[in-house]
């Protein structure tokens, strides 16, 4: 006998897949990020007159601040996946889309623009009598930060893509007056339709015989006259 329920359990195994898939990409854009934050992004070489010149490291951390506490929110989001449904996941999907978006603006800019000579020495806290004598960029930092925000994206798309799946508990958590209630529905709907083995082990469970249709039962003959006398048969 196949079990036409099976179908209904699609949606339910589809949305665990992007569940997965959502928390590994999330996964990728967190450590792309918490990674390029250790990174060095700009070397800053300057000299104040007095002595040798020096050269400043400038990492994530420092050039774009907010690459940490990014990635943390992402970590974050990655608990609040299995935590949330419906429209709050889609809600969640929509800030995991900001921080992507977020992340990738400095990167962005350091590989179009490059690092300015003012915002660098700032950044490496030169002193006043300091003149900048060049400045160097590593792109792969921010390469690796632009993986990790299309992971990101791709990771919101994932969450405000996921398929709804019917809410409630199971029905083996049902009060026993409610599984009663569910194995007669079955019971009186099984003679416009097919009988699923669910069905079947519902009405079981619910102490209903689904193998007895007490509504199908023979009629009884009619008989005329006294106990005596047998009479005729209608």
């Amino acid at each position: 006998m196949s079990d036409s329920s099976e179908p209904a359990r699609d949606p339910a195994r589809a949305g665990r897949r992007r569940s997965m898939f959502a928390v590994l990409l999330l996964a990728v854009a967190a450590v792309s990020l918490w990674g390029a934050s250790r990174m060095t992004w700009v070397e800053v070489t300057s000299s104040d007159g007095l002595g040798e010149e020096r050269t400043s490291v400038l990492v994530g951390g420092t050039w774009a601040a907010a690459l940490t506490p990014l990635a943390l929110t992402l970590v974050a989001a990655i608990a609040a996946s299995f935590a949330v449904k419906g429209w709050a996941l889609r809600v969640l999907g929509v800030l995991v889309a900001v921080v992507a978006v977020a992340a990738a603006v400095p990167a962005v800019g350091l590989l179009v623009s490059g690092a300015s000579d003012d915002e660098a020495a700032r950044l490496a806290e030169l002193p006043g009598r300091a003149e900048v004598q060049s400045v160097s960029v590593h792109a792969g930092p921010a390469v690796l930060v632009l993986v990790g925000a299309l992971a990101a994206l791709a990771a919101a798309v994932e969450l405000v893509r996921r398929p709804r799946v019917r809410a409630g508990l199971s029905s083996k958590y049902d009060s026993p007056g409610a599984r009663r209630e569910a194995a007669k529905k079955a019971g009186a709907d099984s003679a416009d339709g097919p009988v699923t083995q669910r069905m079947l082990w519902d009405a079981l469970d619910a102490g209903e015989d689904p193998t007895v249709d007490d509504k199908r039962t023979e009629p009884v003959d009619q008989v005329d006259g006294s106990d005596e006398d047998p009479g005729t048969r209608t």
